[in-house]
């Protein structure tokens, strides 16, 4: 999740110079140049997910990542699916209200388009965010990195001015959506760096791994692991089950029972209160 390269987006005018911030924004900032914009939006989001509904976690990822960089000013990024998509329903909004909405908009309401059509919940969207011309490589340290412990997400996620209630909100993002075996692959393999492919983390549930190890070779950097598995197209509350299990793909999942509050809020949503889920990871995707 950390890749983040500038690459450019030739299709459509995406890139503005100007930087917003939450007072300048609101729910109908184009209620007046361009009124169907949600409408148009979610129409073209139906489409693109009944045909290809693992977009969804890609979308909701771009749209994370790029609150964590440009505090939800959109630059490209290069190590993510769904550019084509995006570049289609900003055709479309540049068909209807040229040089009207940023891309960073655009991408706010896939996202959240993208959870619903999932299953999940919906939330207003504060709209008006400018678009950054590039993604700086360095930013990339702002990420909160997969395999991170609780202490570096909780400094992460301050930085940007949310708690430690949203953070274990929004580490729910994970129920759709899936992960190279790359990218797990020192939890399975040499996992403090001895050189020994026996070593595997002692915080995974030795029957999770022994069913990733069937399917991630050491050196594998190409085969998908579901996130949630048996329901990452669903946006709902088995990654919290799965965490409870330790039995999460990230070690930065497994780091949500570290802590009392937090723990709490997983071992609370992996017994049900799918609504209350729902209503908090709303408001955290607001906030």
């Amino acid at each position: 999740m950390r890749a983040i390269l500038a690459v450019l987006i030739t299709m459509v005018p995406c890139f503005i110079l100007f930087r917003t911030t939450r007072a300048q924004l609101s729910v109908d900032y184009y209620s007046k140049t361009c009124p169907n914009v949600e409408d148009i939006v979610r129409k073209e989001m139906i489409q693109i997910l009944s045909v290809a509904p693992s977009l969804a976690a890609p979308f909701l990822r771009m749209h994370f990542h790029d609150c964590f960089v440009r505090r939800k000013d959109a630059p490209p990024n290069g190590s993510l699916r769904g550019f084509g998509a995006i570049e289609r329903v900003k055709e479309k909004l540049e068909a209807a209200c040229p040089n009207t909405v940023s891309c960073a908009d655009v991408l706010a309401l896939m996202a959240r388009d993208a959870v619903w059509l999932s299953k999940g919940p919906t939330w207003p969207v504060w709209l008006g965010r400018r678009d950054g011309r590039l993604s700086l490589a360095v930013e990339t340290n702002e990420l909160p990195p997969h395999q991170a412990n609780l202490t570096q997400l909780i400094q992460i996620f301050a930085a940007k001015g949310l708690d430690l209630k949203d953070l274990v909100v929004l580490s729910g993002a994970h129920t759709i959506g899936t992960a190279y075996c790359s990218t797990i692959s020192n939890r399975l393999y040499n996992y403090t760096g001895q050189n020994n492919l026996n070593d595997v983390d002692p915080f995974m549930d030795p029957k999770y791994i022994a069913k990733l190890r069937s399917k991630c070779s050491p050196t594998d950097k190409k085969t998908l692991l579901e996130m949630d598995p048996g329901s990452y197209k669903t946006f709902d509350n088995s990654y919290y089950k799965y965490v409870a299990k330790r039995r999460s793909a990230f070690h930065s999942d497994w780091a949500l029972l570290t802590d009392s509050f937090t723990r709490a809020y997983v071992l609370k949503h992996a017994d049900g209160f799918e609504s209350e889920f729902f209503q908090d990871f709303a408001q955290s995707m607001i906030n």
